[in-house]
């Protein structure tokens, strides 16, 4: 028996039932011949991590730009650190944790620089050119973007992973797609990626935040989720310092939060009866969700996160300045697509050119963009 099919036989003796099976994915777009070695979630893993696109989101904002310091959150360290959680959640819940792991992998690949303000300026340009948003850029780097196969565009993802990636549900995003069943929910694999996002960007926001100091513990105080947590761990630790007092509240919390919604899936799942995929996929009601009391505080948490960091002076002026940079390339380019790179400006030729445009902006890193900002705008640097 070949492994791949003693690994799918485990997948159906030992996960929940309402789990996915990979022996029951729709397939790829473009038929191949799966792996006899690794079943089908594993290969769109490998190949998400792989690509062109991964690698960038190295050097891409979560809150604070790249060149602020090596310490502080980038796109990739967010990546891992959802994927972290989704497995840690999928293997305690019984769910597929390859499928689940490679839809956290690709839930950022569409992500611009600079973050949020990246997004928000692409967004604007182009309006009347079909928008800009980021789940939509990243099921478009999977489908079309990356080339690394001779007989396709894109990394052919099974058809499972590419509906996770365009209905990636935030508070900023909710995208509808009508290739993917826009009337059903995804799989249970993809819905507990949205919450270990959430999870994530909290916490190592907060984290960040202390460590930049632009979040003092004084302004925390109040604030139920952490005034808790800090006040335990400095009461069993005093000696210890308030660096390790963070990382351990940060500890703390991302543990207490992911206790608390796998409980609360569990409770779900069974009110609901819920016994298939497709009672999943048929559900309006929210499945994947904190408890009433964790949502009010974890609420709070944001609202404080939102108020204190992310419209910090700081970040507010560098958002600033990253909408002027990808402005200014963006216009800069149109008026001119000779000086897109090559292999942009010769799709130019043949697609709209604020589309090629607009691929190219998104796929840079931060550092990038401030480089090709200087030589295009500094009569003194080299291009």
């Amino acid at each position: 028996m070949l492994v791949r099919e003693q690994l799918e036989k485990v997948e159906k003796e030992q996960l929940a039932p309402y789990a996915f099976r990979s022996s029951e994915t729709r397939g790829r777009y473009y038929p191949e011949e799966e792996h006899p070695l690794r079943s089908a979630f594993v290969r769109d893993r490998d190949r998400i991590i792989h690509c062109s696109a991964f690698r960038r989101l190295e050097y891409k904002t979560q809150v604070f730009v790249n060149h602020e310091g090596d310490y502080y959150r980038t796109r990739l360290t967010h990546t891992i650190e959802v994927a972290q959680i989704t497995r840690s959640m999928a293997r305690i819940l019984r769910l597929n944790e390859d499928l689940a792991e490679a839809i956290a992998l690709a839930h950022d690949l569409g992500h611009t620089p600079f973050g949020h303000s990246g997004e928000r300026v692409l967004n604007r340009l182009m309006e009347g050119h079909g928008g800009f948003e980021h789940n939509r850029q990243g099921l478009r780097v999977v489908e079309v973007l990356e080339r690394r196969y001779p007989q396709f565009d894109g990394l052919n993802l099974t058809w499972e992973v590419r509906e996770g990636i365009i209905k990636h549900g935030t508070d900023y995003d909710r995208p509808v797609n009508d290739r993917f069943d826009p009337l059903k929910r995804p799989c249970l694999e993809a819905l507990i990626v949205d919450v270990a996002d959430e999870i994530a960007y909290n916490n190592h926001d907060l984290d960040d935040g202390l460590t930049s100091a632009l979040i003092k513990v004084e302004d925390l105080r109040g604030l139920e989720l952490w005034e808790e947590t800090y006040a335990r761990i400095s009461s069993d630790y005093p000696d210890a310092g308030f660096e390790i007092h963070k990382h351990q509240c940060i500890r703390s919390l991302i543990n207490v939060q992911v206790t608390d919604v796998i409980r609360q899936i569990e409770k779900n799942v069974a009110d609901l009866g819920i016994r298939t995929v497709e009672d999943i996929r048929n559900r309006h009601e929210d499945v994947v969700c904190f408890s009433p009391e964790m949502r009010r505080m974890n609420q709070a948490l944001k609202q404080f996160l939102l108020k204190n960091l992310y419209c910090h002076y700081r970040v507010v002026r560098m958002a600033q300045k990253a909408e002027m940079i990808l402005e200014a390339l963006f216009q800069s380019y149109r008026k001119n697509v000779n000086q897109l790179p090559p292999n942009f400006y010769r799709r130019t030729l043949h697609e709209e050119p604020e589309v090629v445009i607009c691929d190219y902006l998104a796929g840079m890193t931060d550092r990038y963009a401030l480089e090709e900002y200087r030589k295009l705008f500094d009569p003194y640097e080299r291009t």
